[in-house]
């Protein structure tokens, strides 16, 4: 009769590593003890905790009105800005939503491409010019309306969420939603090719957009969002509707469904998509509540657990969960010693099958990432002074590199962590 074990250990410079073997249970022991042993002496030569990862400064921005610097207007409004960084295959992408402008930018910070609604910003002195050093930069007018979110797929092709005038809107009656929001689609040399909604290009608008993403086969993916609900939208890289899938809160599985159903629920934290197969990840945080048995009222909430489960685009099916660790902090106040277990982030999935969870610490963020099978679990720490952080903006490229966008008072930083060189250095150890 084989047992399956976990090992749960630090070792070396790689983290914290979740292996699993299977024996037979007169093994167990001979394995556990070995294993122990060898922890034990690595441990004498570690002082503990979690390993920290540092960061690399790429950039800066300037705030102002040119094209190559940040306008977010009013400092004191960063709660509700929408300014967000990504990063694709070694190029930055600033979407300055406040100003409703896009920058293309080299890991030099040299500007590329600056898309810009004309009417909130000057056209640059290159803007239709045909010498040399011109031809080095692209400026590209569009009216943009409101600016959410943008995606880039392997052509180079620009995604940018944008919203309809009002006199275009629609309305759906039957579940209630506004459909206002639509995909901008423009080429690998900045040209305006078409929108893209619900069916495809010049279709009917989305309701609201949570998401987009372009896999490696540079098929878009929108992820809408209304009243707990999801719906995605799989397009063809011709930008042609594959596949709609509604996911509702109450058909998702859930590990506790045999406990009572009253004191338990759950919820869809966020869902992204495989970069290689057309599949997701939905991640689920499943609750419970305290039942007060004098007064028979709802005391107090716990957290049971969070899970990852794929889904089949295709076919519809989900696979075996994968369970995520929470984040466990102790707080102290006077004699007590209290024990907190909190639900990561979820950040996305790299091409190569990792999962990665953040959370935010009093000392910048805590990244934990996860084989897609489970088999093994790093963790850094990445140290932020807060201090001068007014807001930040975080990606996942599909490679794996962790890029932030810091909005202080004076200037905005761009940095990343090279966690892709992190992981293949697990994998070769």
């Amino acid at each position: 009769m084989f047992t399956t074990i976990y090992l749960f250990f630090y070792i070396d410079n790689t983290g914290f590593i979740l292996y699993s073997i299977k024996a037979m249970k007169k093994q167990l022991c001979i394995i556990v003890l070995f294993f122990s042993l060898a922890v034990l002496v690595v441990g004498c030569n570690r002082s503990g905790g979690i390993a920290i990862l540092e960061k690399k400064e790429i950039f800066t921005l300037e705030y102002g009105n040119f094209e190559n610097q940040l306008n977010i207007f009013d400092i004191s409004t960063v709660n509700d800005m929408k300014t967000t960084l990504i990063m694709r295959n070694g190029f930055f992408y600033v979407m300055n939503a406040e100003a409703l402008k896009i920058m293309e930018m080299s890991s030099y910070g040299d500007l590329i491409t600056f898309y810009y609604n004309p009417q909130y910003n000057k056209a640059p002195v290159y803007a239709g010019s045909e010498n040399v050093k011109a031809a080095t930069r692209r400026a590209v007018e569009y009216e943009f309306n409101e600016l959410s979110a943008i995606t880039v797929d392997s052509r180079k092709y620009l995604y940018a969420v944008d919203k309809f005038p009002f006199d275009r809107q629609d309305q759906d009656s039957e579940n209630g939603q506004v459909l206002s929001q639509i995909v901008l689609r423009f080429n690998s040399e900045g040209k305006y090719m078409d929108y893209i909604g619900q069916q495809g290009p010049g279709g009917m608008p989305f309701p609201y957009i949570k998401s987009i993403y372009a896999t490696n086969d540079n098929e878009l993916v929108v992820i809408t969002y209304s009243n707990e609900n999801y719906t995605v939208f799989w397009f063809s890289s011709d930008g042609y509707l594959l596949y709609k899938m509604p996911i509702y809160k109450q058909n998702v599985p859930s590990p506790f469904e045999k406990e009572d159903a009253s004191k338990n629920w759950h919820s869809i934290s966020s869902i992204v998509p495989d970069y290689n197969d057309r599949s997701l990840y939905l991640k689920i945080d499943y609750y419970s509540s305290f039942i007060d048995e004098a007064s028979h009222l709802q005391s107090g909430i716990t957290f049971n657990g969070s899970y990852i489960y794929s889904l089949n685009i295709e076919d519809g099916k989900f696979g075996e969960p994968l369970e995520i660790l929470p984040y466990t902090e102790q707080r102290s106040e006077g004699f007590s010693n209290e024990r907190y277990e909190i639900p990561y982030d979820f950040l996305g999935v790299t091409e190569n099958g990792w999962f990665f969870f953040f959370i935010n610490t009093d000392s910048g963020f805590n990244i934990q990432m996860i084989q897609r099978d489970g088999q093994r679990i790093l963790k850094r720490n990445l140290p932020v002074n807060r201090k001068d952080i007014l807001y930040y903006s975080l990606d996942l490229s599909n490679s794996g590199i962790l890029s932030v966008l810091f909005i202080k008072n004076d200037k905005a930083e761009i940095n990343w962590w090279r966690t892709d060189a992190l992981i293949q250095s697990v994998l070769k150890n």
